[in-house]
């Protein structure tokens, strides 16, 4: 009887191999083994269900109506043509004429994807991010994909995880690592995935998302979407691994990898925040940190094939982490992070060059643009409001500038002064002994005409009162 039992658990463990990488007991308790056998099960249950449920899905994919739904949401994405050149306001007249032929050409498996342009972007630390913008066609397709797999994925996804998904956004992830900083979790294991939608493991991806998708035709066409090529200056790239940012069914196959991790940290018991590849582990103490660092990263690198920088990684303090552009303190408090700051200088500074030559309530529009996104993102933030004062009346400085500049020549700066209120005597001593625009600034009369109530009266937002709101 003792043997029969023994001979169960090695097949249920064997079952589970091919499911799940969480099956090695973390704590060594007999209890705890059972538990990730228990899950790896019920995941191998689940999942032939999912293969059955899915035999014909490319069907549904070319459905009418989800085609339809994925035209609109690639016109509201909007976004450049591919490699075809085609935009996306050239798509529907397009569809009229060749929607069937499409249809018939995914159904048959003749359809070719197209390669894929390349772009690369700055990023905000530094370096770049590549993008790949696929054809307004493939677009479409990815679309039609996503809206279909996100059905049968989308609900066994982590509480943990909150990027890409529906419902679920960036502030719920910022207040649920405050609340684990309340407990007393002041740690934070902050692991940084060295360029991974440029990483991710196309065999590994292909193989676990066969698990549960039983339409071959479309697992073949989802591997085609992954390896296609990528144009960049007329020169073809070639694509071993990766899935690069730019197309729809990217962000929902880097959850599908990522879902691993998720499942890995809940089975130990971590408290954790994932946004995307943003990934915070908060613990009570640096040591304990430590041990989870080492144990995360082996999993990571192992199991899921991806990198770890360890440059950017390691266990720190809360208040020395940036989190989706914030910085979480001790007891609740919630500053914005210093770079996000620095990022929103660089963008005013670019709007307001002073060789623009744009008219002062254009610079004003695309100001309050930037303004009104970037305070309903940061409207969490409850400590260090003083420097978003500061940032108003250096935006404020800016202008004044700007404004002063447009004048070009020191008669008509005269005449602007003069008009704006301030003394005849007064406006000729700016003019005549300021040495530039920016010191003229600094000028009280300047200041005291061209003041908080008079930008107002140009239209110009507020950051303080705006997250005073």
């Amino acid at each position: 009887m003792r043997k029969d039992k023994e001979q169960q658990k090695k097949t249920q463990m064997k079952q589970l191999k091919l499911f799940s990488h969480s099956i090695e007991p973390t704590e060594g308790t007999q209890g705890r083994t059972e538990r990730n056998i228990q899950i790896g099960v019920e995941l191998s249950s689940r999942l032939e269900k999912q293969r059955t449920l899915t035999a014909n899905l490319l069907e549904q994919i070319v459905d009418y109506g989800n085609l339809n739904s994925a035209y609109k949401q690639v016109v509201v994405n909007r976004g450049s043509s591919g490699v075809d050149n085609m935009e996306v306001e050239e798509l529907g007249l397009w569809l009229r004429t060749h929607l069937n032929d499409l249809r018939t050409l995914l159904l048959t498996e003749e359809y070719k994807v197209s390669l894929v342009r390349k772009v690369e972007i700055p990023k905000p630390t530094g370096g770049k991010r590549t993008l790949g913008i696929p054809t307004v066609k493939d677009r479409l397709i990815q679309q039609a994909i996503h809206q279909r797999l996100n059905q049968y994925y989308e609900p066994h996804f982590s509480e943990h995880s909150y990027g890409f998904r529906p419902g679920r956004n960036a502030h719920q992830a910022l207040t649920q690592a405050v609340e684990y900083i309340k407990e007393g979790k002041e740690w934070v294991v902050d692991i940084d995935l060295e360029n991974f939608f440029d990483k991710i493991n196309h065999d590994r991806l292909m193989q676990r998302l066969s698990k549960g998708i039983g339409d071959k035709r479309l697992l073949r066409l989802i591997n085609a979407y992954l390896k296609a090529g990528m144009m960049e200056g007329g020169l073809l790239e070639q694509r071993t691994s990766g899935t690069p940012q730019g197309g729809p069914l990217s962000p929902l196959l880097s959850n599908i990898v990522l879902d691993e991790l998720d499942k890995e940290l809940e089975n130990r018991g971590h408290s954790f925040c994932r946004y995307a590849d943003d990934c915070n582990i908060y613990v009570k103490s640096k040591k304990a940190g430590e041990r989870v660092m080492t144990s995360v990263v082996d999993f990571i690198e192992k199991k899921l094939k991806l990198k770890v920088n360890q440059h950017k990684s390691g266990v720190r303090h809360c208040s020395a982490v940036k989190f989706l552009g914030y910085t979480l303190l001790e007891q609740g408090g919630i500053r914005i992070a210093d770079k996000s700051i620095d990022r929103l200088k660089d963008r005013v500074r670019e709007i307001t060059q002073r060789n623009r030559g744009a008219r002062f309530e254009v610079i004003i529009g695309e100001l309050n643009q930037v303004i009104i996104g970037w305070t309903h993102y940061f409207r969490l933030a409850n400590k260090w409001l003083s420097t978003i004062r500061d940032l108003d009346g250096w935006i404020r400085r800016k202008l004044r500038c700007y404004r002063l500049k447009q004048c070009g020549r020191r008669y008509t700066t005269y005449k602007l002064l003069r008009s704006l209120g301030i003394a005849e005597g007064t406006s000729w001593n700016i003019v005549m002994y300021s040495q530039g625009w920016w010191e003229m600034t600094t000028k009280t009369a300047v200041n005291q005409a061209m003041n908080v109530r008079w930008f107002i009266q140009q239209g110009l937002q507020s950051l303080y009162l705006r997250m005073q709101v």
